[in-house]
């Protein structure tokens, strides 16, 4: 399949934007016939050349500035046209609207064919509650948990997270509906309790508190193939003294190592994949997908699931794909042809 027409739509309004120009120039690079499009902030379209993409600098801290006007005032306007039901659209977004199922929502009305998993899904994982609550069902083991109403009244949190004490001694709080840890707070001790709602508060948002539980991070990506969804080498993350899985963490570097493939039991390999694809299907993701862990002593607990994950250089599922000795751009080319079939599933007359 040719990659002419494909287009890589990356950007949007979204707390992981910049992750979103990281991936998208890793996806030109290896399909460089694609069309990039920049959904901007404010929502409009801008035609962009793989060369303007490529020599952005500093993708994950500074923001993309496209040189071309729009060509579209909205994803709308841009999908109303008799042109796009010829094309494939690769999902480089992250975060917010691009991985919320709103905007696969405006895919799936319009008729046009997109990576990644469809709108229903997308809602469900991107709602850490809801995730819990479906991976749950299925057996997985969960850690304890408990949503945090949003508000800007700092004492009602501070009564709030101050009872979470009552339950265990250390919790980890994540807004319900964002990713790349925008947001994380790490809650260890009642003396921290006031700073923790004094952030909460400012941010307003709903959050999900969880119980810590001790053990290795782990993630495992997730490919869906002819014969169904496989599970790809598992990687571990490491935190150096004071250091978090937080987007520093994560992107720039700071106070984290990667290993790929986790330095792990074979038994410890079979049940973090095992709880990868389980998390993918009881969910109802389609094309990829990334779940995230804790290995404990007696088995791993469900954290929660990405379903556009990260496709920069750096990112796991590349890591992944190169560790089970996979070539990336026949992933990504097998993800388009996974997207039109789809398309064409649905749109087909019967």
């Amino acid at each position: 399949m040719s990659s002419s027409d494909v287009v890589i739509l990356f950007g949007g309004s979204s707390s992981e934007r910049l992750v979103s120009v990281a991936s998208a120039q890793n996806v030109s690079r290896l399909l460089p016939d694609a069309a990039c499009w920049f959904l901007s902030p404010a929502g409009a379209v801008h035609p962009v050349s793989a060369d303007e993409l490529a020599a952005h600098q500093r993708p994950f801290e500074a923001e993309f500035e496209p040189r071309q006007a729009a060509r579209f005032a909205s994803i709308d306007d841009a999908l109303a046209t008799p042109e796009s039901k010829q094309l494939v659209f690769f999902l480089a977004l992250h975060g917010g609207e691009g991985e919320n199922g709103a905007l696969q929502a405006r895919f799936e009305r319009a008729g046009v064919a997109f990576t990644g998993s469809g709108s229903a899904a997308s809602a469900r994982a991107f709602d850490k509650a809801v995730t819990k609550a479906l991976v749950g069902a299925k057996g997985a083991r969960l850690a304890t948990a408990r949503v945090v109403e949003a508000t800007s009244d700092v004492r009602a949190l501070e009564a709030t997270l101050a009872a979470l004490f009552d339950d265990a001694p250390r919790w980890v709080l994540k807004p319900v509906s964002d990713g790349s840890s925008t947001g994380l707070v790490h809650l260890t001790s009642k003396e921290k309790v006031p700073q923790a709602a004094g952030t909460l508060a400012a941010l307003k948002l709903r959050y999900l508190a969880e119980a810590f539980v001790a053990g290795r991070e782990l993630t495992v990506g997730v490919v869906d193939g002819p014969d169904g969804p496989v599970a790809l080498p598992v990687s571990e993350v490491r935190t150096v003294p004071g250091g978090a899985f937080d987007y520093a963490g994560k992107y720039l570097g700071k106070g984290t190592e990667e290993l790929t493939p986790a330095p792990i039991t074979d038994t410890e390999r079979e049940a973090a994949q095992a709880l990868g694809l389980l998390a993918h299907e009881a969910v109802g993701c389609t094309g990829y997908s990334r779940t995230d862990m804790i290995l404990t002593p007696d088995g791993p607990v469900f954290l929660e699931i990405n379903t556009l994950p990260g496709l920069t250089k750096a990112s796991f599922i590349p890591q992944q794909l190169a560790a089970a000795g996979q070539d990336l751009r026949a992933f990504l080319v097998s993800q388009v042809q996974l997207g039109r079939a789809r398309t064409a599933s649905v749109t087909a007359p019967g």
